[in-house]
């Protein structure tokens, strides 16, 4: 669990804004930080008080299931106790939201409408950014925060659409942080009333952990991945307010059930979005799109309205 072993520490890098045109309100969420309760269980797990040890996982014969994230963490890790990665987490969160509050008041401020992407790795987020890029056609003013572990290859694939691009590398780091997007927010000369869109690190599990100061999170599920992942990585699309079912082109071609896909993310999560996209045929892209200017839209009239407050 990355808030407790504190993966990548030192070795992000922040790259040069390259390529594009020159670039030039999140809505404030209480509660940035989300976590997921499943059904049934009790909210005392996440009670403030020091937490006690789980106990021990039954390996008696016939038991063939170890579920070391029961306890009040939600997770294992060796040599230390579940009270300890409580507050060490509760720590690291703490700080990470304050830094996201701040983005979010700096990107408010603008009216800068950001969205931080969030998927696992080949899902199609770069291919799909591309295209929504390609479909705005410069009516928006648009910049991308790309985030991956090494390279610049997705970054490069942005700037060839003539949109600016700055690539964060998170070196073992398995997310982004509210710290790396504020350190990347000044370099990039973002434009009043624009559109901010962050590609998160392709991962189900830590990003959904990690507030950067977004107005949404949107959680992209393809077709070839399999419709359980929103049960078995549940608080990606708890803390996703739009799911977008992508590579629906392929449907013919896998066995995917998205009738039971899209009931097991509005389990996880009743209030959720979901919108089927293909970035090969253009379905759905059109509602990806008018969702993208609604959002706009609104970010740029609460900038409007504080400034002449």
């Amino acid at each position: 669990m990355c808030t407790v072993c504190g993966c990548g520490s030192g070795e992000t890098r922040i790259g040069t804004l390259g390529g594009g045109r020159p670039a030039g309100g999140a809505r404030p969420r209480p509660g940035a930080t989300l976590s997921w309760r499943p059904l049934g269980e009790s909210p005392a797990a996440h009670s403030s008080q020091p937490a006690s040890p789980p106990p021990a996982p039954d390996t008696a014969p016939g038991h063939h299931h170890l579920d070391f994230g029961a306890g009040p963490a939600h997770a294992h890790a060796p040599g230390l106790s579940q009270a300890q990665m409580v507050k060490i987490e509760r720590d690291i969160l703490g700080k990470n939201d304050a830094r996201a509050a701040e983005n979010r008041a700096w990107l408010a401020a603008r009216g800068i409408f950001a969205l931080n992407l969030v998927s696992s790795p080949g899902s199609g987020k770069t291919s799909l950014l591309v295209r929504t890029l390609q479909l705005l056609g410069g009516r928006v003013p648009a910049a991308v925060i790309e985030g991956d572990q090494q390279t610049e290859f997705d970054a490069e694939r942005i700037r060839a659409t003539g949109v600016p691009a700055l690539q964060i590398n998170t070196g073992k780091g398995c997310h982004l942080d509210a710290d790396m997007v504020a350190r990347a927010l000044p370099r990039m000369k973002l434009a009043e009333d624009s559109l901010l869109l962050i590609e998160n690190v392709g991962n189900l599990v830590c990003p959904a952990a990690f507030d950067l100061g977004e107005a949404h999170k949107v959680a992209i599920l393809s077709v070839t991945e399999g419709e359980d992942k929103p049960l078995k990585y549940p608080d990606m699309f708890a803390a996703a307010d739009l799911m977008l079912l992508n590579k629906v082109d392929l449907l013919p071609y896998v066995s995917f059930d998205t009738r039971r896909a899209i009931d097991f993310a509005l389990r996880v999560n009743p209030r959720l979005r979901v919108l089927r996209t293909s970035a090969t045929t253009g379905e759905g892209l059109d509602e990806w799109i008018a969702w993208i200017e609604d959002g706009l839209a609104t970010a740029r009239a609460g900038h409007a309205a504080g400034m002449h407050a």
